[in-house]
């Protein structure tokens, strides 16, 4: 691809790229059309079909699978059964919201008007997300074609279809690498104007919407800890008050992101009901609804998914584990990785403070996956964490490990073109 070495024009260059890429995605899905659906219930969205039968060409429900189907049903209708706040509000919010914006100006709501808006959201959101990826890796790296590639990998992703699809992973990695871009902006100098402290802040906002697409942001808040634990071991003058008040405000709204939907489920099922009414979680010290459901509905609790009929599912998920891992690991015992020649410089450790912080973040995700959730999904969220992206950018760099590079870039690639066909036949792994 001739025009991918195109570092004068890299938006461009990604641009085509993604195209490229989302076109034989979407090939795959419709081609899943030739073959019945294993699974027949995305057309009980339809309120006009008589038969279960899908058209071979109707791209909004070979993308309406799975978890979509939730997210497609509560941007018609809100939450009406408990068991539906397990899956975030974000992506409903926003079709829901949109979907009332073309309707007033006159298009028809038809059975297929939110899954589009849901496809079309993913889609911008990654797109977007590439940019954003981009520009976050330049920031720290200093590095161009670095830069490129890691953004390069992002389209590539084996989360795959997912990424096209009414699915929250797109509009998560958009908002993260928001965060991430913002935060970066704050630390990686030893400023500590308005400006850095307001950059913080607005981190923080990121991150917040983000967990209103996927609860695991929560664990953004790992970088305000590590960087205000950092900032209390200064001297405590006018500046560095500030800072941690800011670091402190930050985190706060990491937090709100994740106890406002909580809070709004408390009202809704736990204020004036009779006692014979009251769900179990109500009267639990931390009644959180969002790990009731999941725990109750979803089977997700610590080793609850360590049974021998999930073996198939750890060995799916084991290579995208490994990178995360390997990874998580480098970065953590060697936070100069990005900037291996300017470990003198006071700019260079605030990088690998913040590597590090990444780092952190990304082994304990990985750490959840193998002890907590569904361990198969690691495919697909770890679409919103970039360190593993710039680890695998370093090893296509160096011609010593460019071959290992390539080889996990090809099991990305199969991956996905996989994970499409069985994804748009409603088949799992999901």
């Amino acid at each position: 691809m001739p025009f991918l070495a195109d570092d004068a024009r890299p938006l461009r260059s990604l641009s085509y790229v993604f195209l490229f890429w989302k076109t034989f995605l979407l090939t795959i899905a419709l081609g899943s059309g030739v073959s019945s659906p294993y699974d027949t219930s995305s057309t009980l969205l339809s309120t006009n079909q008589a038969t279960y039968h899908e058209s071979i060409f109707d791209l909004a429900t070979r993308l309406t699978r799975w978890d979509a189907i939730y997210f497609i049903q509560a941007s018609r209708r809100g939450y009406v059964f408990e068991q539906e706040w397990a899956f975030a509000s974000g992506l409903p919010t926003v079709i829901s919201f949109l979907s009332k914006v073309l309707t007033n100006l006159g298009v028809p709501k038809g059975d297929t008007l939110e899954p589009l808006i849901g496809i079309f959201v993913a889609n911008v959101s990654h797109l977007l997300s590439v940019f954003v990826l981009y520009k976050l890796t330049l920031t720290i790296s200093k590095n161009s074609r670095m830069s490129l590639i890691s953004a390069v990998l992002h389209i590539l992703s084996p989360a795959g279809l997912f990424l096209s699809a009414p699915y929250n992973e797109s509009p998560y990695a958009l908002l993260s690498f928001m965060g991430y871009l913002f935060f970066a902006k704050a630390v990686l100098t030893d400023g500590r104007t308005l400006a850095h402290n307001v950059s913080l802040l607005a981190s923080g906002l990121w991150f917040g919407f983000a967990i209103n697409f996927r609860s695991n942001g929560t664990l953004n808040g790992i970088l305000f800890a590590i960087e205000l634990l950092r900032e209390v071991s200064l001297p405590p003058t006018a500046s560095s008050i500030q800072r941690r008040l800011a670091l402190l405000a930050g985190g706060s709204a990491v937090a709100i992101g994740f106890v406002a939907p909580q809070v709004i489920a408390y009202r809704t099922y736990c204020y004036d009901v009779v006692d014979s009414e009251l769900r179990p979680w109500c009267t639990r010290r931390l009644p959180s609804i969002y790990t009731f459901v999941q725990e109750r509905y979803w089977n997700v609790g610590f080793l609850r998914y360590w049974t021998p009929a999930n073996i198939p599912l750890f060995l799916l998920a084991g290579p995208m584990l490994y990178i995360l891992a390997k990874s998580g690991v480098n970065f953590l015992s060697n936070p100069y990785l990005l900037n291996p020649g300017e470990k003198s410089s006071m700019g260079s450790k605030n990088v690998a403070g913040f590597l590090g912080s990444m780092a952190l973040t990304q082994l304990v995700l990985t750490a959840l996956a193998i002890t907590n959730y569904h361990v198969q999904i690691i495919t697909r969220i770890s679409s919103g964490y970039p360190l593993w992206y710039w680890w695998l950018a370093k090893l296509l760099l160096d011609d010593k490990t460019v071959g290992t590079g390539k080889k996990i870039v090809l099991f990305m690639i199969m991956y996905a073109s996989i994970q499409g066909a069985l994804f748009s036949s409603f088949l799992p792994p999901a």
